[in-house]
């Protein structure tokens, strides 16, 4: 997790939006660029389950003004145990990874420790050409948390990982372009054009089949090849037997575009 020196509020607010399919959750505590107090990770879990109980195809996590997030925030001590605070930062990480609906990270600014992690447990991140990451843990004399140590490892390698944990340097986003892990950089003035695009791409997609691709996908290096097999011909048995999948077939042969409805 990463400190903040200031004193500031403990828990910032987050702030959903909806516009049509799409929920936009702003981390709104730009002062401290959007560091996240100990309070703040359960109402972050809670924020995301509310997405995931509304009509939202697409998620967009971004932070209000000029930086994602700096982590969390150090400065106010708590008087519970730090263990109890560490397993609502974890709900946090879960809650985002295991959303049904795809999620998108909007990062400009500043992006470290925990707030690096939140931007990974996502399954698209768009950058800005300023934006700037770090697994900044080991230089507040902390371990890598908000499943870091899962994440990465799958994303970049064992090796690369080790690098950016242990010594925990700064990366811009073009550096993480290349590693695949940042999808777009762009200027911070085209940020939300690219985001907004993308997020109208997948709100028009086949609700249930790109849930069922993103939990095959994510369960991949937990299974063999057999058990990603039977998972995958559950997963089609179900697409097969819905209307989404008849629809693609009828807008196929009529040359039009086709209109998933969910079910």
């Amino acid at each position: 997790m990463t400190s903040i020196d200031e004193a500031a509020p403990a828990a910032p607010p987050f702030a959903v939006s909806h516009q049509g399919r799409v929920a936009t959750l702003t981390i709104s505590n730009p002062r401290r660029k959007n560091a996240i107090g100990q309070a703040g990770w359960a109402a972050l879990r809670d924020a995301v389950a509310g997405v995931a109980a509304s009509e939202a195809r697409v998620l967009v996590i971004t932070g209000e003004g000029d930086d994602f997030c700096a982590g969390a925030d150090l400065s106010a001590p708590s008087e519970r145990h730090a263990l109890t605070g560490m397993h609502e930062v974890n709900e946090a990480c879960l809650a985002v990874h295991r959303l049904r609906i795809p999620v998108i990270c909007r990062v400009d600014g500043y992006a470290v420790g925990a707030g690096m992690n939140l931007a990974l447990a996502g399954d698209f991140v768009i950058a800005s050409d300023r934006a700037r990451f770090a697994q900044i843990f080991v230089k507040r004399g902390l371990s890598v948390d908000f499943g870091g140590s899962w994440l990465l490892p799958r994303l970049v390698g064992l090796h690369r990982a080790k690098e950016m944990v242990l010594l925990g340097g700064m990366i811009d986003a073009a550096a993480l372009h290349g590693l695949g892990i940042v999808r777009q950089v762009v200027p911070p003035g085209g940020l939300d054009a690219a985001v907004a695009g993308l997020a109208a791409q997948l709100a028009e997609g086949p609700p249930m089949a790109l849930a069922q691709s993103k939990r095959l996908l994510n369960d991949a290096f937990e299974s063999s090849l057999e058990g990603a097999l039977e998972a995958e011909a559950h997963a089609q048995a179900v697409n097969l037997a819905m209307e989404d999948a008849a629809e693609a077939g009828r807008a196929f042969f009529e040359k039009r575009p086709p209109v998933f409805r969910g079910r």
